[in-house]
């Protein structure tokens, strides 16, 4: 989920763009009302995009603060303004802007530009790197002593990671991480994953809005939420108990489902009561798998130690450069693999029909599809390739279009399930080929 600080001097335009902006799928972490103060909570909250009214009051305008926010933080500036005549515009090229709209605009229009803005800027860092690399492994510098990045002052950036996993909502896994909102979309796909497979779920929470994509869900108790408030730990074990130690293994033949996460740690002894209470449930045979996530930004190594006693899946995230990538078609073995984050998106890129299908396991619209595909893989789409595909589905009888509000949702024909499963094999099986691998003798590619 990107995030994006607002800056306009107008109350009621910096709220409407904090609502576009969330309903769209994207964080505001701030807002501004003039040039000195965008640049000053550019540089301490750091977001990856900001949307920059030009004329605002104050020593410096607009341009001026969006000059130091792109030079100074590297960070990319879409002007948002009512001006739009030859003189500004030639202005505000001169700090090299990733969007310009004029107000007033739509929710597409803003859509777009953000989009936009954001895969070019992640392009321009994915040149940077592979020029700085070719730089370091240049033969005359070898060979002939040229300088190197060090000896010229350049900084080479470390290559982003990508750590793969597989059968990610499978058993008991142990999150630690320093940055909550990352892990959001996972939460999301993991109770989604429980909702398909009929299991019940308990969703325990510090923060969170992702709740509210579940209403229906929660309403028929098939997802027990808990809010966790400061001091009150104890309760949630309450309801732990309250909701599993009343039924045995015989009355639920489905699987409980549970997301435990503490974004406070302050309770820590609560924590590690609630944590025995969930391995001692697993170990009497209780069906139960999840997640238990625990922000470590305030722990010891201690600590530390004591929550990953007993969990043999463990995976700590602390550097926002590094995305986790999960698979939903996983291969049988369980794994973990880091790669360069460049891979990933080399492959979702040439594999994106079959991406796409995987995908399609309900109505979605290409908009839907996008983010998709930036929340498991953290690679940006340009939504004009995923209607492309769409577009050739839906002629091909594989894919049909029900209207939802002002939106197309795309869903399998009865044909088109088929085929998805035809065409889903094919891949992996092709795959499992190139590389060597085999697949189970349970399996066949007609299947």
């Amino acid at each position: 989920m990107a995030k994006v600080l607002v800056v306009d001097d107008e109350a009621i335009i910096t709220l409407q763009l904090e609502e576009r902006l969330t309903r769209i799928g994207y964080k505001v972490v701030g807002m501004a009302a003039s040039g000195e103060e965008a640049v000053t909570k550019a540089r301490a909250l750091k977001p990856d995009i900001v949307l920059m009214d030009i004329v605002m009051p104050g020593k410096i305008n607009g341009i001026a603060a969006a000059k130091v926010v792109h030079e100074e933080l590297d960070i990319p500036v879409i002007f948002i303004t009512s001006y739009a005549d030859d003189k500004i515009v030639e202005e505000a090229k001169r700090v090299h802007p990733y969007g310009y709209i004029v107000k007033p605009f739509n929710e597409l229009e803003l859509k777009a530009a953000m989009e936009v803005a954001l895969y070019r800027k992640l392009t321009e860092k994915h040149e940077l790197a592979k020029r700085k690399k070719k730089k370091m492994q240049s033969p005359a510098q070898e060979g002939q002593g040229g300088d190197t990045g060090e000896e010229s002052g350049d900084f080479i950036e470390p290559e982003s990671k990508a750590i793969l996993l597989d059968n990610f909502y499978q058993g008991i896994l142990l999150l630690l991480y320093t940055t909550q909102s990352k892990f959001e979309p996972l939460y999301k796909n993991l109770i989604e994953e429980g909702i398909k497979k009929g299991d019940r779920i308990l969703y325990a929470y510090s923060r969170s809005t992702i709740q509210k994509l579940f209403l229906k869900e929660i309403q028929q108790e098939q997802i027990i939420t808990h809010r966790i408030k400061k001091n009150e730990l104890d309760y949630l074990l309450r309801t732990l108990e309250k909701n599993w130690d009343q039924e045995t293994i015989s009355d639920n033949p489905g699987c409980w489902r549970f997301l435990v996460d503490f974004s406070e740690t302050e309770e820590f002894d609560h924590i590690l009561a609630i944590k025995k209470y969930i391995l001692t449930k697993k170990e009497s045979g209780f069906p139960i798998l999840g997640i238990f996530a625990v922000n470590i930004e305030n722990l010891q190594s201690e600590q530390i130690n004591k929550l990953s006693t007993g969990i043999t899946k463990v995976i700590v995230s602390t550097r926002d450069e590094t995305s986790i990538s999960i698979a939903h078609q996983s291969y049988p073995l369980e794994s973990v693999s880091v790669v360069p984050q460049a891979v990933v998106e080399e492959i979702v890129r040439k594999s994106l029909e079959p991406l796409v299908l995987s995908i399609l396991d309900k109505p979605l619209s290409g908009y839907d599809i996008v983010h998709e595909i930036h929340n498991r893989h953290n690679v940006l789409i340009p939504q004009s390739r995923i209607y492309g595909i769409l577009y050739e589905l839906e002629h091909a009888g594989i894919l049909e279009v029900k209207i939802s509000g002002k939106s197309k949702l795309y869903s399998p024909t009865d044909k088109g399930k088929l085929y998805i499963v035809h065409k889903l094999n094919e891949f992996k099986f092709t795959f499992q080929h190139i590389f060597g691998g085999m697949p189970r003798e349970s399996e066949s590619i007609s299947s």
